[in-house]
């Protein structure tokens, strides 16, 4: 797990630039950092270094390739990388590696099948830069859910890329200003989705993709980007080709298949262990980890004094059971609340699920004990888990049996009556005007008439939840899924995840977004993956055979904050009121002043909660941090 950074046709002092922007990520990577420097002075790499796998020099970074063509800065893990190796040997490619580490054989891979077909063999989560120094091209590649982060772009006259976006902003002469055309999905969703960032002309790349910059860089439309892996793909050949057997033999491949990514992501050269909320993902990941280890598995837990937000005490059961060896801390309110100011730095630009909070506590805590740790990411989306997806397929059962055109104009009324007055009739109103399940999901989020206000500026900008296909695929439940699978998982739960622990050092490993996996859980009718109310059946079914059932059945709590209860609290408050200052907005120029207050003050006046709240405080503080030199 590292960090990687670079640049093309920069007009600047390359070796100081390249310190600043290695400086602003050395969280990602505190055991080393090299440079590259081509030599007709065109393209810089950098890179910061977790050393985990083949901790000696030889692993270092950038990497040039043996034969001196290809040189890497790679940021992530290839679980498969061993195999790969073989295959290289096999057919005589290679005749000896210098080093063991996944990079070499990556770059070997590269000269033998060239980049598109190598990366494709690659299992596991990555960023790639890459440069051809005989062809003059560099590639950029990110892993296919969006595990690890890849941002590039234009400044001034070159393009650049890094790890962080606060590598970016570092650099000499940078004035890419903010992107307010993408305001109003933060505003919506809490997060900034690709391809966009907050800053113009800055971009991430997206899953599942290679980008091909040939040189010299003269500006972004020339740089061509080719997709090597789809998940709407996956998704839609995994439920044209449905699994044939029974749900008995669906619950063995699926228990095998975890099995087997498991077994590779718990290999490292340091200590390995994994999170335990207590849940059924995390859960089942444990228990699979404990098989498969002759040892204890470490696991680790937070929990808190309120008993509405707290499993610790159910994930403590789970660990004595499987035998883990297990290490809980429980924090305090002061404890959640100290990591708010750290937030906006941790992230490099707006993200507000507040979830982030006990995930970088959680993080901060296990780094003391271990350098990796795997997660249960992924059984909800993947699993058909939320109760989101029930509630709108449920919902929309009841309201298809009314005709479209009388739904419509009964919602357009609601919205232009006093009836509009009072949210919850807000809400009804706007959902009526829903044409299908995927459609109903989307308005969901967009039920608020005040959230397209915050923002000044009312530019509209294209969105993959607006652009989805309602009839993609053929069963209603499945596209929410693939639709959050697409957008919500890599641009707020991944994302999460990767800035909270590598703020801490921490490299995480999601073993169920292992492709193979990725693949079976397409490829399941819906009746083996919910009954009813009950979701994620088969991969429940899976952990039963290690932890009982009666063990498993109980509210699920969640990993979440009382961040509304605490705002109404003096130092909060008075810190959020500070943020949203009515001069400091007005200066500014990029929020709605009086949207801002009359959101805050319906809160503060009437006890009307909503998320933008926190959207708002999240990104004032980054304004703040932004101003303030990043990283804190």
């Amino acid at each position: 797990m590292c960090g990687i950074a670079g640049f093309c046709n920069l007009k600047c002092d390359k070796k100081s630039n390249i310190e600043k922007m290695k400086d602003r990520m050395f969280h990602r990577g505190p055991d080393a950092g090299g440079s590259f420097f081509s030599e007709d002075g065109n393209v810089t790499f950098g890179h910061r270094r977790l050393s985990i796998i083949d901790l000696s020099d030889n692993g270092a970074q950038p990497m040039v390739s043996a034969s001196g063509r290809y040189v890497i800065a790679f940021n992530g893990e290839i679980y498969n990388y061993k195999k790969i190796a073989n295959r290289l040997m096999e057919e005589n490619y290679v005749k000896a590696f210098r080093s063991s580490s996944d990079t070499e054989v990556l770059l070997e891979a590269v000269e033998a099948y060239g980049v598109k077909e190598a990366i494709s063999l690659c299992k596991g989560m990555f960023a790639i830069a890459l440069y051809d120094q005989k062809e003059q091209v560099l590639y950029l590649s990110r892993d296919r859910v969006g595990e690890k982060p890849l941002y590039y772009g234009q400044v001034k006259e070159g393009f650049v890329f890094a790890s962080d976006i606060g590598s970016i902003s570092v650099l000499d002469g940078f004035d890419n200003g903010i992107n307010t055309k993408v305001l109003d999905i933060y505003f919506t969703h809490g997060y900034i989705p690709a391809p966009y960032s907050i800053y113009e002309n800055i971009y991430k790349l997206e899953p599942g993709t290679i980008t091909k910059i040939k040189l010299p860089f003269n500006n972004l439309s020339e740089i061509q980007t080719e997709t090597y892996w789809s998940m709407k793909e996956t998704a839609r050949k995994g439920q044209e080709n449905l699994f044939t057997g029974s749900y008995e033999e669906a619950v063995d491949e699926l228990e095998r298949l975890l099995k087997e990514s498991i077994s590779e992501q718990m290999v490292a050269d340091v200590p390995v262990g994994a999170f335990l909320s207590a849940g059924i993902d995390s859960s089942t990941v444990v228990a699979l980890m404990q098989s498969l280890n002759q040892g204890k598995v470490k696991s680790f837990t937070i929990g808190m004094d309120e008993k509405d937000y707290n499993e610790a005490v159910y994930a403590k059961e789970i660990a004595n059971h499987l035998g883990t060896q297990h290490t809980e801390l429980y924090i305090t309110e002061e404890d959640a609340r100290a990591v708010i100011p750290k937030l906006a730095g941790m992230f490099g630009e707006p993200f507000a699920d507040s979830s982030q909070i006990p995930t970088y506590l959680v993080s901060k805590m296990t780094r003391e004990y271990v350098t990796v740790s795997l997660s249960g990411d992924g059984g909800d989306e993947l699993f058909c888990g939320y109760n989101s997806y029930e509630s709108v397929v449920n919902l929309w059962n009841r309201m298809k049996k009314v005709p479209y055109f009388v739904r419509k104009s009964c919602g357009e009324i609601a919205l232009h009556s006093p009836l509009a007055n009072n949210r919850l009739n807000q809400i009804r109103a706007k959902l009526l005007t829903a044409k299908g399940p995927s459609d109903l999901y989307i308005t969901s989020f967009e039920t608020d008439p005040l959230t397209p206000k915050i923002s000044l500026d009312n530019s509209l900008c294209s969105y993959k939840y607006s652009e989805y296909d309602p009839h993609f695929l053929q069963e209603a439940n499945h596209n929410l899924m693939l639709m959050d699978m697409l957008m919500y998982h890599p641009d707020d739960i991944l994302v999460k995840v990767d800035r909270t622990a590598m703020s801490v050092s921490l490299e995480t490993r999601v073993p169920m977004l292992d492709k193979d996996v990725i693949e079976f859980a397409w490829s399941l009718p819906i009746q083996y993956k919910r009954d009813g109310a009950v979701g994620k059946k088969v991969l429940r079914d899976v952990l039963y055979r290690y932890v009982p059932k009666e063990m498993m059945e109980r509210p699920k709590k969640g990993f979440s904050i009382p961040i509304e209860k605490w705002l109404m609290q003096p130092e909060l408050r008075g810190w959020a009121e500070s943020l949203i200052d009515r001069d400091t907005l007005i200066r500014q120029g990029i929020l709605n002043p009086d949207v801002v207050w009359k959101i805050w003050t319906d809160f503060t006046n009437k006890g009307e909660w909503r998320i933008q709240i926190w959207y708002i405080l999240m990104f004032q503080s980054w304004m703040l941090s932004e101003r303030t030199g990043g990283y804190l």
